[in-house]
């Protein structure tokens, strides 16, 4: 039996997005499912657009062409605002990506999310709180670029933001902690995000949760039996060691 694989709908704001993050993108969700529908959209006569021709091919995206009639007025948002409205009452998705770095589609993402359809964001870091705050998930395309590479000699950047994050990481630790005084990775990676949608290793320089977490230095882990067929991670903020334990 094949296991039911998420449908998402993709849609692409090209006037605030960029073709060098569009392989990391489709990778990145197809992690979370399969892109049903990739459309992106824009004024395809404007000559700023001339760079996405190539990429559009090489990753069949469908582009949607939206004239800009007014100055000054996005078109471009409303047609993604419409159109993404006619897919959610199909009812043939399970979740929407919705790139943009605009706040534009902060109600949009809202309203989806009020019909229990998730909503993953991708944008810059200079993308405002309001629209990274009603997503699922939010994923900064900083962290998509092909040109990041996690080696295993990478040395990752916690530096001014450690305590922050140290507190951040304690908190979803003590808010997942089990009867015996553990949690599991994967819930602890899940309360993160529903804290703050933008959480991303990679923001700190790590490729995944659990380097991250190692990283901080501040807790210790056990991991489940790699012949019981299903490998586990469990997580605990470090105990001071006792004076007979030393």
């Amino acid at each position: 039996m094949v296991d039911h694989q998420a449908r998402l709908a993709v849609l692409i704001d090209a006037d605030n997005s960029q073709p060098s993050i569009i392989a990391g993108l489709l990778d990145e969700i197809a992690s979370h499912g399969i892109a049903s529908v990739k459309r992106i959209y824009g004024d395809w006569t404007d000559t700023r657009l001339k760079s996405w021709k190539s990429t559009l091919l090489e990753h069949g995206l469908q582009p949607i062409q939206q004239f800009a009639y007014t100055t000054g007025k996005n078109a471009t948002d409303s047609a993604m605002i419409i159109d993404a409205m006619d897919l959610l009452y199909t009812k043939n998705f399970d979740g929407f990506c919705i790139v943009s770095s605009d706040s534009d589609f902060t109600r949009l993402a809202s309203r989806i999310r009020e019909s229990g359809i998730k909503v993953y964001g991708f944008g810059e870091q200079k993308t405002p709180k309001s629209f990274i705050g009603v997503c699922d998930k939010f994923i900064y395309t900083e962290n998509l670029r092909r040109t990041q590479n996690y080696k295993e000699d990478h040395t990752p950047k916690i530096k001014s933001d450690h305590k922050a994050l140290l507190a951040l990481v304690r908190n979803a630790v003590e808010d997942t902690t089990n009867e015996a005084g553990w949690s599991y990775l994967g819930a602890i990676g899940q309360n993160l995000i529903n804290k703050s949608p933008e959480f991303d290793p990679r923001s700190y320089g790590y490729k995944k949760l659990l380097d991250l977490i190692e990283g901080l230095g501040e807790f210790e882990f056990k991991y489940s039996d790699p012949f019981s067929g299903a490998q586990a991670v469990h997580v605990r903020i470090k105990r001071p060691k006792r004076s007979y334990e030393r």
